[in-house]
């Protein structure tokens, strides 16, 4: 039997033949009945000298212990061995030993033990030479295998099984081999031994064609998956490239797009240019029903061929009163007329486009102005009991803004709104939106900053607003809380400047812009002659500070007009309240509210007057306020 020295001296059994365990021809010599039960003598043991071995790589040795050691466990005990490392032989050239020519076709006698033991030694030399040249053959077929492991971790898990039970077979070969060198006369174990080595081979060469038919479906089933993948691969190319080129073509649809909202922004502001930035409306309100049985509109006449001219009618009378001279004629031209006929829908599509230049970021001031009882509340808010169709220009304009900013998110832009609700009587200023205003909060106008023109009121409260219901909420609150009293000319007279402001600040951060504008809506206080009204006391002053705070108004915008180096802004709460909004940075538009009873013409005729002046005013080019 070959064995191999390790570096120590010590002999190592050969993991590629340590299966074996028949007898090797020359160990030990026949010993006499005497000598049965003795130990080899030193002799015998002088003659087992290692024969030269030749060291073989270390990835086949492993390949071929693990094959051999496969094929003495069984296939249902092969998942039970635990994974253990199994150690490295190097693997001894064999040397074949020769065939007794002789001995061949030649039966011994039944005495003749020595021949029979030689006749089998024979036999197992030859097992032997058909398991190196077996083992050798499967050498090679274990190195193909074993270039398929890494792409395979199925079988490599195997092969770790396999390499577990060929240690446990090295060992269980070790025993048997003491065992036949102990007991040699066990013929019988050696027959069972070889002929488990043979089902050990014929074990691993089903094994072996089982993993080469897996191993053909795995490189089949790979194939198919690279070819799958490389024609998704390509199919992705291809997308890419079609997300690519919808993406350029979205860019230049984003910035055409762009490029379109700027012009038309640039446009629109041009049309109102055009219109001017100083308009006013007239609008007549229609009688009420108690109105209608006394009187009828014939001091008014609307000319069918304009909507743009009004004419008023005054029957002049002798000194006697008895002779009737004719009628005088008074026409007025404004940029809009509504007849008594007109619904609230109708004027709101006269104002829209200025309600759209504060969402581009332009100053838009938009007031009614009037006698008392002419309807200028009614023209702003809308009634007690609105409905879609009464509704006032504060709620129409409040939800075109929302309106419009939704439609600009998809081009990018973002808006913050922010709205306030206050009145001005008696030259004093009222949160709206607050019930009991609380003790020594004083309202007063300040600047932001030195810097900055911008104004703004302390203590005033500024709510922020994401919906035109909720500011439709803040409308409701305000109107409980406006002042209003019954005078000569007006059961319900508001006696105050009520002012809602909106202020709209924008953002497009993909092409770092930035605008803030203000919307103001104001409401005015109802102008009346002292000598009509009767007013005294209270409402004396009331109604003194109203006019005063009018005549400023038309002060102020007489002087923009003629460009005056002062313009009397904190002559008045109103005019320094709405400084940024009458300047030339803005747009102003102004609704003169004309009661339809001819009792009222002569103040109606007041209204219209001062009304056309305001039509001549040129306040010059605004600019919308961008950072």
């Amino acid at each position: 039997m070959e064995q191999k020295g390790n570096a120590d001296g010590r002999q190592v059994p050969l993991a590629g033949k340590a299966l074996s365990q028949l007898p090797v021809p020359g160990l030990r010599a026949k010993r006499g009945h005497s000598d049965e039960n003795q130990p080899p003598t030193e002799q015998k043991r002088a003659r087992r000298l290692p024969v030269p071995t030749r060291r073989v790589a270390a990835s086949i040795a492993t390949t071929c212990s693990k094959a051999s050691a496969a094929a003495a466990v069984p296939r249902t005990q092969r998942a039970d061995i635990v994974r253990r490392p199994v150690p490295v032989a190097a693997v001894p050239k064999m040397a074949a030993p020769a065939l007794a020519a002789g001995n061949e076709g030649k039966k011994r006698a039944a005495w003749d033990l020595k021949g029979q033991l030689s006749d089998m030694r024979t036999k197992v030399s030859s097992y032997k030479d058909k398991v190196q040249r077996l083992d050798g053959e499967n050498q090679q077929l274990k190195r193909q295998l074993q270039e398929q492991v890494v792409q395979n971790q199925e079988l490599s898990g195997q092969v770790s099984t396999l390499s577990s039970a060929l240690h446990t077979c090295q060992e269980q070969a070790q025993q048997r081999l003491h065992k036949v060198m102990e007991l040699s006369d066990l013929k019988q174990q050696l027959e069972e031994q070889v002929t488990s080595h043979s089902r050990t081979i014929r074990q691993l060469e089903g094994t072996k064609r089982d993993l080469s038919s897996l191993l053909e479906t795995r490189e089949v089933k790979l194939k198919l998956v690279e070819d799958g993948l490389a024609q998704r691969e390509c199919e992705n190319k291809e997308l890419r490239g079609q997300v690519a080129a919808q993406l350029q073509v979205m860019t230049q649809q984003e910035e055409r797009l762009h490029h379109l909202e700027m012009e038309r922004r640039r446009l629109h502001n041009l049309v109102q240019e055009l219109k001017g930035n100083i308009r006013v409306f007239c609008r007549v309100r229609p009688l009420l029903a108690w109105e209608e049985r006394q009187t009828g509109l014939e001091h008014l006449h609307f000319p069918l061929q304009d909507n743009k001219a009004l004419v008023l009618s005054k029957v002049e009378e002798s000194h006697f009163g008895r002779d009737r001279k004719g009628d005088v004629k008074y026409d007025f031209i404004f940029d809009r007329v509504f007849s008594p006929a007109c619904s609230q829908e109708e004027v709101f599509e006269e104002i829209a486009l200025l309600v759209q230049s504060a969402l581009d970021g332009y100053n838009v001031c938009i007031f009614a102005y009037g006698q008392t009882g002419s309807g200028k509340t009614y023209t702003m808010e809308g009634p007690d009991d609105m409905s879609p169709e009464t509704m006032g220009m504060i709620p129409r304009a409040v939800r075109q803004v929302f309106q419009g900013a939704r439609e600009l998110e998809p081009k990018g832009w973002q808006y913050r709104f922010t709205a306030n609700f206050l009145e001005i009587y008696n030259e004093s200023l009222r949160d709206l939106l607050v019930g009991r205003p609380e003790r020594g909060a004083e309202l007063e106008i300040k600047r932001v900053s030195q810097s900055s023109e911008e104004l703004h009121v302390p203590n005033l409260r500024y709510v922020p607003v994401d919906s035109e219901d909720e500011v439709l909420k803040l409308l409701q609150t305000a109107k409980a809380n406006r002042s209003v009293a019954k005078t000569a000319l007006n059961d319900r007279s508001s006696r105050s400047h009520s002012l809602f402001q909106l202020r709209i600040e924008g953002w497009n951060r993909s092409r770092d812009l930035h605008s803030v504008s203000v919307l103001s809506l104001v409401d005015l206080a109802g102008s009346e002659r002292l000598d009509k009204s009767f007013s005294k006391g209270e409402r004396l002053r009331e109604t003194q500070a109203i006019n005063t705070s009018l005549s400023t108004l038309g002060l102020v915008i007489m002087a923009l007009s003629n460009k005056e180096p002062h313009i009397p802004y904190r002559n008045s709460k109103l005019t320094y309240l709405l400084q940024n909004s009458l300047g030339g940075n803005s747009k102003m538009l102004m609704f003169v509210n004309i009661s339809p009873l001819e009792e009222n013409l002569s103040e109606s005729l007041n209204s219209l007057r001062f009304a056309s002046k305001v039509n001549e005013c040129v306040i010059g080019t605004a600019q919308a306020n961008r950072k």
